[in-house]
């Protein structure tokens, strides 16, 4: 079988890209946007649709796993905490505002319950204010080196005072300042002012810093969570549970 991906010129087979030459005007790809001057072809496209690693991964059978979610999440977290993975808790975080439009960004787990994920920020911030108008969330984990991705759906409400206060003591002195520094997603002069802001606050501070009114947590707690793992071929294993009328979980597996 002939391999159209691996032609000559692939970064894959260790070519660099021909430049074209200086008295030649560079032909752009029809309808791209991703053309860098001084090339004849589609420089980010055609790099990216190259970018191909083929997962061997050992399967999901559902009836091996968990009947709550929740359990068979925090196996496999345990699992990743042992691996090399950079900041294991971070996941992406997709929320939609008052005005219908969505948002995601990365943020970091910090508790994890039988009523979900946790997680803290700006209460000021843009994902609050999404989720204040529209109180439900989804949440993405990825863990590329396993071959492994878990997306939670479901409602969110604050978290307590007193939750928020016994995680806030926890964070670094620096962490807590900046806590106070910041009016999240409000725009700022320049870098300066925020820094100055935070030196001001430094010195200020005795050996208690408070957790600032600004500055609290959310739960999220799932109504569906799907359980992704990278086979062979692009024919994954996609596991969702879903929670039924009846309170209970449902497993069944989804084509990939």
């Amino acid at each position: 079988m002939v391999n159209h991906e691996m032609k000559a010129g692939s970064p894959h087979l260790g070519h660099r890209r021909r430049r074209a030459r200086p008295n030649m005007e560079p032909r752009l790809a029809e309808g791209s946007a991703f053309t860098r001057r001084g090339y004849r072809r589609r420089v980010i496209g055609d790099v990216a649709a190259r970018l191909r690693r083929e997962y061997e991964s050992d399967g999901l059978a559902a009836e091996a796993m968990a009947s709550d979610p929740i359990a068979e999440f925090r196996s496999w977290f345990e699992d990743v905490t042992t691996t090399a993975i950079e900041e294991p808790n971070a996941f992406v975080l997709a929320t939609v505002g008052a005005g219908g439009d969505p948002s995601a960004r990365a943020v970091l787990m910090k508790d994890l319950s039988e009523q979900g994920i946790t997680f803290y920020t700006g209460m000021d911030s843009r994902k609050s204010r999404d989720l204040r108008a529209n109180p439900r969330a989804a949440a993405t984990f990825v863990w590329a080196p396993l071959h492994r991705q878990v997306r939670f759906e479901g409602g969110v409400t604050e978290v307590d005072a007193g939750t928020a206060d016994e995680y806030f003591d926890t964070r670094p002195r620096g962490a807590q300042i900046a806590a106070h520094a910041s009016r999240q997603s409000e725009v700022v002069t320049d870098r300066v002012t925020l820094e100055e802001r935070f030196a001001d606050l430094e010195a200020g501070f005795g050996d208690v810093i408070p957790r600032p009114d600004h500055w609290g947590g959310w739960l999220l707690t799932p109504t569906s969570v799907e359980f992704w793992q990278g086979r062979p071929n692009r024919f994954h294993d996609r596991i969702l549970y879903r929670l039924g009328e009846d309170g209970r979980w449902v497993k069944e597996r989804l084509s990939p």
